[in-house]
């Protein structure tokens, strides 16, 4: 029992020698505070690469500016709790701060990469609000934009760090000219749409204006039109001479054609008559009412 409380006292003493070497020499002090602060921060980037992962698979951190606070403040609280003491030595209290100062440092930049990527994921889907509410036609491009940036901002405020130099003014400045462009496309497409449209309207009315003009021209060169259509045909005795004419809508036509007659054999040499019958003469007549 007392060779066990020899050996602890022993300990004691040996880690009371090592703390006050180590406050007594600037050089050890700063390497004691240097394996502290490698400890700390492969503590606190597995924190930061759970988040890197989570957002560059294209998934929102939700809370990402105070998760980034808390990441950081417990980093800190575990280097000020297990650094050794300086003792009120200007010298070790500089070499402290230091490493505090370098350890926010470390842990921000890969940080700051995370808010970036996050504020890139925001901007998409903001975008992706603005075109689907612009697409609506109870919605105007004017509100579509108003709602995008409304959902942007509040987001990226809560993904930011409170009293950092984290800021997304310039991020959120290009997210709004972005719409103003495709809110201009868009109503240069619609203007252009109405402007096809109106030309067409156009085209028809000029189309349907030529068409009453050769009605006209029509009516003035042939009069009006008749109900009468009027046709006969007659085919000059013991020949194959065959004369057909035609009256139709005010315009008369006569053609003569030759013709076999195939009921010739029927008839005899000389045929049953001779002059106009049946065989020789056709008649028809319609009324159209």
């Amino acid at each position: 029992m007392q060779m066990a409380r020899l050996a602890l006292g022993l300990a004691a003493a040996a880690l009371a020698g090592t703390a006050a070497a180590a406050s007594a020499n600037p050089d050890m002090y700063s390497l004691t505070c240097h394996k502290v602060f490698c400890k700390v921060t492969a503590s606190a980037m597995k924190d930061i690469d759970a988040l890197k992962s989570k957002v560059e698979g294209g998934e929102l951190c939700p809370g990402l500016g105070a998760k980034a606070d808390a990441i950081c403040n417990q980093a800190l609280e575990q280097f000020s709790s297990e650094a050794p003491d300086a003792e009120n030595d200007d010298a070790l209290e500089s070499i402290f701060d230091e490493k505090v100062e370098e350890l926010e440092k470390t842990l921000d930049m890969p940080l700051q990469m995370v808010y970036l990527r996050q504020l890139a994921l925001i901007r998409e889907k903001a975008l992706q609000r603005y075109k689907a509410a612009a697409k609506g036609s109870e919605t105007s491009d004017y509100q579509a934009m108003i709602a995008a940036d409304q959902f942007y901002a509040k987001e990226a405020e809560s993904s930011t760090r409170q009293g950092s130099g984290w800021d997304y003014a310039r991020e959120r400045s290009s997210l709004q000219s972005t719409m103003n462009e495709l809110a201009q496309r868009s109503k240069k497409a619609a203007d252009a749409a109405i402007k096809a449209a109106q030309q067409q309207s156009t085209a028809m009315q000029f189309l349907q204006h030529q068409q009453q003009q050769l009605a006209a021209l029509q009516q003035q060169l042939y009069g009006g039109s008749s109900p009468w259509n009027f046709g006969v045909a007659y085919r000059i005795p013991d020949t194959h001479i065959n004369l057909s004419g035609n009256y139709q809508q005010g315009r008369a036509n006569v053609q003569m054609s030759c013709v076999p007659d195939e009921y010739a054999p029927l008839l005899g040499a000389s045929g049953f008559t001779h002059g106009v019958g049946p065989g020789n003469l056709g008649l028809s007549v319609n009324l159209n009412i």
